[in-house]
């Protein structure tokens, strides 16, 4: 790090050994992708905005720190004082600054660079159409995901560069783009624990779990950085970590002897949710398959369903599929029969107590992974609504882009009385030839159980 003396930032920040590593990555090793996974409190924003203030002394341009939400980034850079009393925006230097910017968080350089901050939940007016040389994603793992495309394809254009740094949140897409970073070599890519940084001791993490400062769960997440502990609040979090620990989750085929059910969450302007699971031996469920997409018409989907090789004995739709689609004068139930789907309808019940019943119901799931990597993601990022003016979480779930999976698996669910008043192994045989008949356009006698 001789470039501090030439730039004269050595008295602002010195960093701590594993912090040197992603100046490395992007001043020596041109990596131009970097993912930093780094424990709570482990100096992520003030490395990070040293950083940037280095790359726009040396290049010429403008850059960006964007956090989750753009009143974020006043709490979190322009107003945040670290232990020492100094603002980490007063980081960069007075003699470097040309003019700095209170209203919209900018400041301008000697140079002609500017940093600023935004927020990644008003991208489309802050990134879309500017051309960054330079984009610093904090806390990624709460942010909108499609502040980062919107980012890729400029930066992949001017080449600029991205970092990314953040705690875990789940299976979110802060740990897709972790696994992908893992594995391409034109990222650097580093995860810490406590244990690596030992920036808080593993002492006094264990002193705040017993005196109920916080959760074993929430010290895994924040301190230890496991992405399987679930989001804060998470409904279902703890269900899948149990799930996985008794193999519950993995490798889960299709079971030819035994009928297919699907379960939908439909959208109308928003995204519809379908899985595809199946009631076997002890009243095991099997999920075998999962699928979500949005803004797509309902023949889609029903295209999409029956082109599986899955024979089918039932579908299950919520109340609303008998809601009249404007234009057509059809119901949705009714356009869905039209192709080939005839719905079920399961009975309107309450938000939370079909979150009760999910729960109940968790010990008989058995996932297959390899198929439903979104519905578990969904299921482990569906969480409570946090309540800022009272510091404590609503018992409501917040609306984002997990709830049509966890929606679903409500609905699948509350289907399963349904089901199972047919679910003796004879009803079951029946159920099946019934199915497989059917779908190859075949006469069946009830009587007798067997094709004509």
């Amino acid at each position: 790090m001789e470039d501090e003396k030439k730039i004269n930032l050595s008295d602002t920040y010195k960093p701590r050994e594993y912090q040197r590593d992603i100046f490395d990555a992007i001043e020596n090793q041109g990596k131009r992708f970097a993912l930093l996974c780094w424990p709570r409190r482990a100096g992520k924003d003030v490395t990070l905005w040293h950083l940037l203030l280095r790359q726009a002394l040396k290049n010429i341009g403008v850059y960006f720190y964007c956090l989750p939400t753009y009143s974020q980034g006043k709490t979190v850079i322009w107003q945040s004082i670290r232990n020492d009393g100094l603002r980490i925006v007063d980081m960069v230097p007075e003699d470097l600054i040309y003019k700095k910017n209170e209203s919209n968080m900018s400041i301008e350089l000697h140079n002609g660079s500017i940093i600023k901050l935004v927020g990644s939940d008003s991208y489309n007016k802050s990134i879309r159409g500017s051309n960054p040389k330079g984009i610093i994603f904090s806390e990624y793992a709460q942010a909108d995901p499609e502040a980062f495309r919107v980012a890729l394809s400029i930066v992949q254009n001017n080449n600029g560069f991205i970092i990314i740094q953040s705690t875990p949140f789940g299976h979110n897409d802060f740990y897709t783009l972790y696994k992908i970073a893992k594995e391409d070599p034109q990222w650097f890519c580093q995860k810490l624990t406590v244990e690596d940084t030992k920036h808080i001791s593993e002492q006094d993490i264990q002193h705040m779990i017993r005196t109920n400062v916080i959760s074993y769960e929430f010290s895994r997440q924040e301190y230890y950085t496991d992405f399987n502990i679930g989001a804060t609040g998470s409904f279902y979090g703890q269900y899948l970590i149990k799930a996985r620990l008794e193999g519950r989750i993995g490798v889960v085929p299709y079971e030819t002897h035994y009928p297919t059910y699907t379960a939908w969450d439909l959208g109308v302007s928003d995204s519809c949710a379908i899985i595809f699971f199946q009631v076997c031996d002890g009243g095991s469920i099997h999920i075998i398959d999962y699928y979500e997409n949005n803004k797509l018409g309902l023949e889609h989907y029903c295209k999409y369903v029956l082109s599986k090789d899955y024979m089918y004995a039932q579908h299950f739709a919520p109340f609303d599929i008998g809601v009249q689609e404007f234009g057509s004068g059809l119901t949705r139930y009714q356009m869905a029969q039209r192709m080939g789907i005839e719905f079920t309808i399961i009975p309107k019940s309450g938000l939370l107590d079909g979150i009760e019943v999910v729960r109940c119901s968790f010990s008989r799931f058995y996932i297959n992974e390899a198929t439903c990597e979104r519905f578990i993601s969904c299921m482990q990022n569906y969480s409570q609504e946090w309540d800022t003016k009272n510091n404590v979480y609503k018992p409501t779930p917040k609306h984002d882009a997990y709830s049509h999976g966890a929606d679903v698996c409500r609905y699948m669910c509350n289907s399963l009385n349904l089901i199972e008043k047919e679910t003796s192994p004879e009803d079951l045989q029946k159920r099946y030839l019934k199915a497989m008949a059917e779908t190859h356009g075949l006469p069946y006698n009830l009587n007798t159980y067997r094709y004509r």
